[in-house]
């Protein structure tokens, strides 16, 4: 099985691309995940959709080619980052590459509720016309307190935390098997 993960934040040292990054490794045989970086993209222009750069055309196709979507999202403002947003708007335009493909969704925080409110606003996004994805549902991650579940190193290191990912990412796995 072939899974892509959005990360909602570009920063470097971001909580939620170690999360991704710790998914990636842990699980690695049991399903591949490839990180997509969304720095490269542009912002969404509707004048150049129909033309789009290189940059959101193999955004596409990754995303297109995976049998999943892990999306990994922080909390701004309540809701998703914009630049959550903008990768969104891409996938949900012309070619409609989240058309019926499956999603997880989770995510962090430094704060307790590990970005409960951006979860629940991109669940509903998913469901729009334009992505109409479905998502695995009972099985929310919400890391809060992140930067105490971390090391320096970027490991995972609450024995909790991986634990109820492992039970998660069974669950997905085994929801997945009526997809691919």
């Amino acid at each position: 099985m072939k899974v892509v993960a959005i990360v909602g934040s570009i920063r470097k040292d971001s909580y939620n691309l170690q999360l991704a990054k710790h998914i990636q490794n842990r699980y690695k045989h049991q399903f591949e995940l490839e990180i997509l970086d969304l720095g490269p993209l542009p912002m969404y222009n509707q004048d150049i959709e129909l033309e789009a750069p290189q940059e959101v055309l193999n955004f596409k196709k990754k995303v297109k080619e995976a049998d999943a979507v892990l999306w990994v999202t922080p909390e701004y403002n309540s809701s998703i980052p914009g630049v959550l947003g903008n990768a969104i708007d891409w996938l949900s335009r012309v070619e409609k590459v989240m058309n019926g493909k499956p999603s997880i969704i989770m995510g962090s925080s430094m704060g307790i509720l590990g970005s409960v409110k951006a979860q629940m606003h991109l669940r509903d996004i998913l469901f729009a016309s334009g992505l109409n994805s479905p998502v695995l549902g009972g099985n929310e991650v919400y890391v809060g307190a992140v930067h105490e579940k971390f090391d320096a190193d970027g490991n995972l290191t609450d024995n909790a935390t991986i634990a109820f990912l492992d039970g998660v990412i069974s669950n997905f796995q085994d929801w997945m098997k009526q997809y691919v």
